[in-house]
């Protein structure tokens, strides 16, 4: 009997392409899909995340994995899986809404395994490390540069997320200090490989500052992003040192970062000093964008979850491979380039 597995925003941009993935990749995997309108495809299977009653449906339908790619601001995908002891994983979270999902699993007892990862590659910058043969404990600092398109094909998800987290404060680690900082603050320039070109580039949060200082023990890690253009990257700037987004509205600051890119090249630059201070680096581009990586690394790590070779517990996504093996499955893809 084929394996039956849930993606729960499966309509959007990054559940769609995770859909078409695992659906070539594996024709004998049963794969549903939660919406919250009720269109009659016996494949679709009517959910409200924020709607505890409509999980009922699921109990007829054997799901053995649940992969969430929307907003659940309040766990609760994540406490009927646990007590359902189905398998999940959650690659979509910002970094505030990672920490609280965190916090309420480690406080439970459960037999199922419980993925996190970040949005931003899927979570897979500490492999990319790792496939250097680095003992991460002997790493001092990591810093993250993205280069990241107007015309990617997140589009509005990606829209949704700028605009809900780009007034809020975050935090980087300065030898295992927390320093509070917004996106587009303290810009500096930065030359990127791919195209060998100096572009300004700013504070930005991802999961990923958290995943290496907190659970990789990392003293002192940033990131920091541009876009395509010149001009949006220093618009931005300019918007967050004068407060604009602090007075706009969701929708408005929507306007702003939407976009309806058919695919563009996305590129993130990882480096990082050991303690004798010389810097290395990783670098890893995708022509079909940010959205496409996350999507392929995701399915990645399900087809790892699927094997049944990982005991329980909680994991981010980096913990479930081996770096050379998974950098070999990554790179079967032909539209993903690593330079290590």
């Amino acid at each position: 009997m084929s394996k039956k597995i849930l993606i729960i925003g499966g309509t959007g941009l990054i559940g769609k392409t995770i859909y078409e993935m695992l659906s070539s990749r594996s024709p004998s995997l049963k794969i549903f899909i939660a919406t919250r309108n009720k269109d009659g495809n016996p494949d679709h299977i009517y959910i409200d995340v924020n709607d505890k009653s409509t999980f009922v449906s699921l109990n007829i339908h054997s799901i053995s994995l649940i992969i969430i790619c929307t907003k659940d601001h309040h766990n609760n995908i994540l406490d009927y899986a646990i007590k359902s002891k189905i398998d999940y994983i959650d690659i979509t979270k910002p970094t505030s809404e990672l920490i609280k999902s965190l916090d309420f699993t480690r406080k439970r007892s459960f037999e199922s395994k419980i993925v996190f990862g970040s949005g931003w590659m899927g979570g897979i910058a500490p492999l990319l490390i790792n496939a250097k043969k680095v003992v991460i404990k002997d790493i001092t600092s990591v810093a993250i540069f993205i280069y990241y398109s107007t015309k990617d094909k997140a589009g509005k998800s990606s829209a949704d997320f700028m605009a809900e987290i780009v007034s809020k404060t975050f935090n980087f680690y300065q030898n295992n200090i927390k320093i509070i900082t917004k996106h587009f603050l303290n810009s500096k320039y930065h030359k990127f490989d791919f195209d060998g070109k100096n572009r300004k580039v700013y504070d930005f949060d991802i999961p990923d500052l958290y995943i290496f200082n907190q659970i990789e023990k990392i003293p002192t890690v940033t990131a920091k992003l541009t876009f395509d253009s010149k001009f949006i990257t220093s618009a931005l700037g300019i918007m967050q040192k004068i407060n604009l987004f602090k007075i706009l509205n969701f929708k408005e600051k929507k306007l702003i970062f939407g976009s309806s890119g058919s695919g563009d090249i996305s590129s993130f630059e990882i480096s990082f000093s050991k303690s004798n201070l010389n810097t290395e680096k990783v670098t890893i581009k995708c022509r079909e964008g940010q959205a496409a990586l996350t999507a392929f690394s995701t399915v990645l790590h399900i087809e790892k979850m699927l094997k049944n070779d990982i005991k329980s517990g909680v994991y981010f996504s980096h913990q479930l491979h081996d770096p050379t093996e998974f950098i070999s499955s990554l790179t079967s893809n032909n539209a993903i380039n690593i330079n290590i």
